[in-house]
């Protein structure tokens, strides 16, 4: 069994200059896992950097209000949405609200570095 706690896994900032926490990936936990997980903030006023991930993404809204842009699309977001991104797809998240804007990323397969495109 792999057991974990959000509280004990540190934040750092991400290429996309998301503020994250890598919840599992299958390279860092040792484990078969055909996807990753990260618990993303953006910060109130904050917005990540448009980024392409080579894979899909998905994203569980779990605290603020924000938007999500994807390509040429534009959606508001609030705790409770759920939002799939294509692979290949130009995308960021910005904070509108007046607080964190929280959501956990699951990426599948796994996130790798040099899979990932910031613009």
């Amino acid at each position: 069994m792999l057991h974990k706690s959000i509280e004990d896994i540190p934040f750092f900032k991400a290429g996309d200059d998301t503020i994250l926490k890598e919840v599992l990936h299958p390279d860092n936990d040792k484990i078969e896992l055909g996807y990753s997980i990260a618990f993303a903030k953006i910060e109130i006023n904050k917005a990540s950097l448009a980024h392409r991930l080579k894979h899909s993404e998905t994203y569980i809204f779990l605290k603020g209000i924000g938007r999500i842009y994807i390509n040429e699309e534009e959606k508001e977001v609030q705790q409770g949405d759920i939002v799939y991104v294509p692979p290949m797809a130009n995308q960021y998240v910005e904070n509108t609200g007046d607080v964190d804007l929280e959501f956990y990323c699951i990426v599948s397969p796994a996130w790798r570095e040099e899979e990932e495109y910031v613009e």
